[in-house]
């Protein structure tokens, strides 16, 4: 039974209460602190959150974790320890600052380091061949990897997992004694630096040739460590007498998105060049190990190398890519006889900017006469003969200008790169994508020609999160009402009984109960955004909330933009109408903008900005509040999510993949608007149209949009440049906010033409929120719909996606504590 293995950038909540609440001592615990003075709240809030991840992903692998742990799996995770994280966000009048995050200062009480697993790591050097014709890879730049555990322990059960996170460090043995003596101290630690700078900062820039490196570097450690870590584990538990045979139905190894690609040449390596395992078994122990989850169309997910970087580091590993790729390439001669074959391979093989091999001209040659292979799927097929002779004839002389524009050198010659995301779905076993809709643009776009030719690969698993650090942990008050309403507390497991409050949905008691429970979360709220930012707002208007990480698809700007419309009506109004048509409304934002995507910065100024001028308005006082949240986190979305009334969950449809905030902000009966994009195409489906307020163009209508745009024909709502004007005209003060606006304008071109469809979808944007202005003045009827959010939440468990993989693609089963 395989014990699956995970990797992920990690990104931690408290594991104080996490723990003390999995192992039901909450009540317990917290009165042995009041018994010594303490409060455990603010015991609690000592603990930093640990700087281990970024964003969503992160998140959601400590969701995993839970649920495996809750689920008795026997799993575990790997990551990386980041002495710094990503950074520490500060926000001041000139917008977002990174400041480095000091988490590990005082050092991290739950770890446990593990200085007798050490696994060395090679960078560099090069590869040759023995007379006995085995591959050696010798010299370069040697480091190792330590392994530090934080234990995960379950809910209501004995299973404790583990987190095993690597740090790198050197030999003293590589310390140059004579160097050091002589003066020349950087020199003599030159090797130390080099491997403490692995784990010092996740996602480092990567826009120069060192950044790249350092990346690789990062990913390849993970890599490595984690998977000679298992072997040691399987070669232990296989006793004296190892057959690698057994290796799938005992390790299973799931890559999420293609930063731990390397594991595939990585696993081969270690079987062929240390364990003596013959290529083709090397081979088919590698394809039934892994599998991939997409977890983002975004390029920055599906990552391209560039090939002499890659062979520069890891000269070895670009030897076992290049003889997949060319494998693969002469399957796919094989399995193929369309006459758009090349064009075909072209598009799939690993290798990008590589000519074909000849071994692919022949074996093309030889299947000429072979029927086609191609499965019969829903994705449209090549076109009919008619047209093909053109087709070839424009393809030939395109590419055969191209080629005399390089060879004239009129063009620069493309960058040979290596497709991570081809790799992985080349080897895997599985691909799945991680929410209904994501899972249908996987097949049927992103990986389109790998789906025609393995359909059988192709899985949906729509993302989930934990019931216990998203429910019952972070908002007691509303809990205890759940509990109480439903008889027990077997829903915080058993998510589907939450169903059961649709029954009690017209009960007065309970509605009257279920204000009051989130009235308490908004007053804590109030009191922690005076804490953070200065401002004071009114518990009793609407909590509005925005927190993502800061990125043009997920449409911050739309929403800014809807606020600075709001106001700039709000002034055109008398206070009667204002308040007429108008509920008193806080809008909060959080997230974090990466330091080099200079318009996500701009998109923090503009917030910041507004929020300057707005909430010192005296004639719109409590009316509309601007808030943002500085250095969101786990510890921040605790305290933001229970209190919210409204989310927002508005990217441009085809773009986020899944979200997992949208979910935890459902389970804790916060009513979303949104585009059909991601899990919100199930959770409004779940939860009831009704209770969901959607707006927006659908993935099926973007590619005409961007059509018309680019020809001339779109036309912008009045409203919307109404709020670019407001901008440009200085009542924000004297920030230059024209290269944010000039991406929102122009028919076409990088970086203009309002690729993520702002303007187009903004008018049916305010229209929306006008609804949600109306629901919420009935506050009966506002609290029907949270009531029947949370009710409809109960497929967004993270304890359900497990089973869902452990079932469809790991092949284990649960094994309990006895």
């Amino acid at each position: 039974m395989p014990r699956p293995s995970t990797t992920y950038p990690w990104s931690f909540c408290r594991a104080m209460t996490n723990a003390i609440g999995n192992l039901e001592l909450t009540n317990e615990y917290a009165q042995a602190l009041s018994k010594l003075g303490h409060d455990l709240e603010n015991v609690a809030e000592q603990e930093p959150d640990a700087a281990l991840g970024n964003g969503g992903l992160g998140r959601l692998a400590s969701c995993f974790l839970d649920s495996l742990a809750t689920l008795n799996y026997p799993a575990w995770g790997y990551g990386l320890r980041y002495k710094y994280g990503l950074f520490h966000q500060e926000i001041d009048k000139d917008g977002q600052h990174e400041v480095v995050e000091n988490w590990l200062e005082m050092g991290y009480p739950w770890e446990i380091p593990r200085h007798d697993i050490c696994y060395p790591i090679k960078f560099f050097g090069k590869t040759f061949e023995t007379y006995a014709g085995k591959k050696e890879w010798i010299a370069g730049e040697d480091i190792e990897a330590v392994a530090y555990d934080v234990p995960i322990p379950g809910y209501k059960t004995k299973n404790t997992i583990c987190l095993r996170l690597w740090s790198t460090k050197v030999s003293p043995k590589n310390f140059d004694l004579e160097a050091f003596n002589a003066g020349e101290y950087d020199k003599a630690a030159s090797l130390r630096n080099k491997a403490m700078r692995i784990c010092h900062v996740l996602y480092p820039g990567d826009a120069s040739t060192e950044g790249k490196l350092l990346r690789l570097k990062q990913q390849y450690t993970l890599c490595s460590a984690s998977i000679q870590d298992m072997i040691a584990r399987f070669k232990e538990w296989s006793g004296t007498k190892v057959n690698w045979n057994d290796f799938p139905s005992k390790v299973a190894i799931q890559m999420n998105d293609t930063h731990p690609t390397l594991c595939i040449p990585e696993l081969m390596r270690i079987l062929i060049d240390v364990e003596g395992v013959p290529c083709e078994t090397a081979w088919d122990i590698t394809c039934k190990t892994v599998a991939y989850t997409n977890h983002t169309v975004l390029p920055e997910a599906l990552e391209k190398w560039p090939l002499p970087i890659l062979k520069k580091l890891l000269p070895r590993h670009v030897e076992i890519i290049e003889k997949i790729d060319e494998r693969f390439v002469k399957s796919l001669a094989k399995k193929l006889s369309s006459d758009e074959l090349e064009q075909k391979v072209r598009n799939m093989r690993i290798l990008e900017n590589v000519e074909l091999p000849e071994s692919f001209k022949k074996e093309k040659l030889d299947s000429s006469q072979s029927p086609t292979k191609i499965a019969k799927t829903d994705v449209k097929l090549p076109r009919g003969k008619e047209n093909m002779a053109d087709l070839k004839a424009k393809n030939k002389e395109r590419d055969e200008a191209r080629k005399a524009a390089i060879d004239q050198g009129r063009v620069p010659k493309p960058e040979v790169l290596v497709r991570m995301a081809n790799l992985s779905v080349i080897v895997g076993h599985k691909v799945n994508g991680v929410a209904a809709i994501h899972s249908e643009i996987v097949k049927k776009d992103v990986f389109k020609d790998f789906y025609q030719i393995w359909p059988e690969k192709f899985q949906n698993k729509t993302n989930g999160v934990t019931p216990r650090r998203w429910m019952a942990y972070c908002n007691p008050e509303l809990s205890a009402v759940i509990t109480k309403w439903l008889g027990s507390q077997d829903w915080v497991l058993h998510t589907e009984l939450l169903a059961g409050l649709r029954k009690h949905v017209t009960n007065k008691d309970f509605l009257k109960e279920w204000r009051l429970a989130k009235k308490a979360r908004k007053e804590k709220l109030a009191k922690f955004i005076k804490e953070r930012t200065g401002y004071v707002v009114n518990s009793d208007s609407m909590f509005d909330v925005q927190i993502k990480r800061i990125h043009e698809y997920k449409r911050q700007l739309m929403n800014i933009m809807g606020v600075i419309y709001r106001y700039k009506k709000m002034k055109e109004m008398d206070p009667k109408e204002r308040a007429a048509k108008y509920v008193p409304r806080v809008c909060i934002f959080g997230g974090k903008a990466f330091a080099t995507y200079l318009n996500a910065k701009r998109i923090v100024k503009l917030i910041t900005d507004v929020a300057a001028v707005v909430n010192k308005d005296p004639e719109i006082g409590d009316l509309l509040k601007v808030i943002f949240v500085p250095d969101y986190n786990v510890s921040v979305a605790e305290m933001l999510i229970p209190a919210s009334d409204l989310s927002q969950h508005i990217s441009t449809a085809g773009f986020e993949a899944s979200g997992t905030s949208n979910m935890k902000f459902v389970m804790n009966g916060c009513v979303l608007i949104g585009t059909l994009d991601g899990a919100n195409v199930e959770i409004r489906s779940d939860v009831g149209e009704e209770n969901f307020f959607l707006f927006g163009a659908t993935v099926d209508q973007i590619k005409a949009i961007r059509a018309e745009r680019s020809a001339g024909k779109f036309t912008p709502w009045k409203g919307f440049e109404e709020a670019k004007e407001f901008i440009r005209s200085g009542a924000l003060g004297d920030y230059d906010y024209a290269p944010l606006l000039e991406s929102l304008e122009g028919d076409e071109g990088f970086g203009k033409a309002d690729y993520f469809l702002v303007g187009k979808d903004f008018p049916a944007y305010v229209e929306c929120h006008e609804k949600v202005d109306k629901a919420y003045r009935d506050q009966e009827k506002w609290t029907k719909m949270s009531i029947l959010n949370v009710a409809g939440s109960s497929k967004f468990s993270s304890d359900r996606t497990i089973h869902e993989y452990a079932k469809e693609i790991w092949g284990v089963r649960p094994s309990p504590v006895p």
